[in-house]
């Protein structure tokens, strides 16, 4: 009698793998194509040289203006030549297409629009990644992100959409348990906009409450060495411009957006002193951060990545000095894998499509000559505490979901934490038991 021999479990294809994201990245590139259209009157229309007509649009950008505000109107070399106020991966990439643009008919323009294509690209590739975290059951929970109202209105502000596929390309890595290559993305990704720095704290939490310390230490070491590698050089042989971007960020007043700037405007008693923000602004992050360390090493089950994740990064936007409307890009990704629900994920995109309009509209009365078209203060900061209280209600359904696991969707069928990578299934070694 012959013994049954083990056939070959046949690996998808290539093919197989890559098309059911197609379609997914065809809903990408039309979010990105309407966010373009968006900006129709001041692409096309003239409304960007027009004070007024730019926020009566509501078509403004940066990426435009700064053409000449960052001196590369002047053929002037990021950090070398002029100190912009941007970490050297967006200067970098101002400096790449600076070249490509000034020897064009209309290079301001033609460097909004290479933005653009860049910006699509990397909306395109978030999508995908997203996708994947999600996982085969919840590809689809990655529309939010491709087609989210706030995403269309604010997706070429600025350049966030680089760093937020650089964000998600570093969790899809960790997610495969190539944890070298998660920090070099995640390092690349702080280099381009500071916030990600903020994935380290859940990080670090699941690794205490796991053990996994190689994995997250080898992660770390991606990190410091892709930061370094883009930074050194520019420290080196250019540090004063390079060293604008820590300055102007420490120096910066409170800014439209944040709760500090609504404090300072009414005046309150101490949360409105000029001289206590930096101190406000690092104690209330420091506390809302030791307050998710608390559950994360307390909670019964072990949180999943994906929900600290948004926790940091909402506590890190709620008590910053500046929200700028584009911020809600750095978000949206990391709210839907925390939580697809889509009811106070519509609400908190009501509340953010309304900041950005208020926003434009209360630009306008700091203008006399365009002060009757604008809103009250009072009107603005509905828009701006709208912002804040629904993603506390996000938040809030996010720990829920952590102190009671069967309220969480994507606890279903056994599955522990399908983007959590070493930290899927892991056993605690480490877990401070309140009771």
């Amino acid at each position: 009698m012959k013994s049954a021999q083990t056939m070959p479990v046949a690996l998808p294809s290539l093919g197989a793998r890559v098309t059911p994201y197609i379609p997914l990245a065809l809903f990408g590139a039309l979010g990105a194509v309407l966010s373009f259209l968006w900006k129709w009157p001041c692409r096309f229309g003239g409304a960007w040289n027009d004070g007024t007509l730019q926020f009566t649009n509501f078509c403004y950008t940066d990426i435009y203006p700064l053409w000449w505000n960052e001196k590369l109107s002047e053929g002037k070399i990021p950090y070398f030549d002029y100190p912009v106020e941007y970490p050297v991966g967006i200067g970098g990439i101002m400096e790449i297409f600076r070249r490509i643009a000034s020897s064009m008919a209309d290079p301001a323009v033609a460097f909004y629009d290479l933005t653009v294509i860049l910006m699509a690209l990397c909306l395109i590739v978030g999508v995908v990644l997203m996708a994947a975290l999600a996982g085969p059951t919840r590809r689809w929970d990655a529309l939010w992100y491709a087609l989210a109202p706030s995403l269309i209105l604010t997706a070429y502000i600025n350049w966030d959409l680089a760093a937020g596929a650089l964000a998600l390309a570093a969790m899809f890595a960790w997610s495969k348990q190539r944890q070298w290559l998660a920090g070099v993305m995640l390092g690349l990704a702080i280099a381009t906009k500071f916030y990600p720095v903020m994935f380290l704290g859940p990080l670090f939490l699941l690794t205490v409450r796991t053990g996994k310390w190689k994995p997250f230490l080898q992660t770390v070491g991606g990190v410091a060495a892709s930061w370094l590698v883009v930074n050194v050089p520019v420290m080196l042989a250019a540090f004063p411009g390079w060293r604008k971007f820590y300055v102007f960020s420490q120096e910066r007043r409170a800014d439209w957006g944040s709760i500090w700037y609504f404090f300072g405007n009414k005046q309150w008693p101490f949360l409105g002193d000029p001289a206590r923000l930096d101190m406000l602004g690092i104690v209330s992050l420091g506390a809302c951060c030791l307050a998710i360390a608390v559950l994360a090493v307390t909670a019964k089950t072990r949180p999943r990545l994906m929900q600290l994740c948004f926790l940091t990064l909402a506590a890190f936007m709620i008590t910053n000095k500046v929200w700028s409307p584009q911020y809600v890009l750095w978000l949206i990704p990391f709210a839907v894998l925390a939580r697809p629900n889509w009811k106070p994920i519509a609400l908190w995109q009501i509340a953010e499509c309304w900041y950005f309009f208020a926003i434009w509209l209360y630009l306008l009365t700091q203008r006399p000559e365009s002060a009757a078209l604008g809103i009250t203060d009072d009107t603005y900061f509905t828009a701006v505490w709208g912002r804040v209280i629904t993603i506390l209600i996000m938040m809030g359904f996010v720990v829920r979901d952590i102190l009671r696991p069967d309220k969480d969707v994507l606890r279903q069928d056994g599955i522990d934490d399908r983007s959590g990578g070493v930290f899927d299934g892991a056993p605690d070694k480490f877990r401070f038991a309140l009771s």
